[in-house]
């Protein structure tokens, strides 16, 4: 059973910066996609960022970029994202996700395994 915990959220002032990690277990990753999604109250998940865990390939949503960093640790099954100059907007709860396969990697139907979530809060 494949597990993802993540962990690194905490409260910060605006232009502060988090480091996200996502520790994964019960799997050994091939050319798996794994991903950074964030939601807020009432509103849908939106994609982050992902890679592949083979190191093929990167992709990140617009509103990131510059500011956040996706990379992996294959020799610790994990995956973090360093966000730098964080804003009020980038509040959330950050989850990541495994997907075994997918086309469309901001698509959160495509992703079959969740973490719980962490919560990042960005103050004014």
């Amino acid at each position: 059973q494949v597990r993802l915990v993540e962990s690194g959220g905490g409260l910060v002032q605006a232009g502060g910066s988090l480091s996200l990690s996502c520790a994964s277990s019960g799997r050994a990753f091939s050319d798996d996609t794994v991903a950074w999604f964030r939601q807020v109250p009432e509103k849908k998940r939106e994609y982050v960022a992902g890679l592949r865990w083979s190191g093929g390939a990167a992709s990140k949503t617009d509103s990131i970029e510059g500011r956040f960093t996706i990379s992996m640790d294959p020799a610790k099954s994990t995956m973090n994202l360093q966000m730098n100059n964080l804003e009020p907007a980038d509040t959330a709860v950050y989850y990541c996700a495994l997907s075994l396969f997918t086309t469309d990697w901001s698509d959160p139907a495509t992703y079959d395994y969740w973490g719980r979530g962490t919560q990042v809060t960005v103050s004014s």
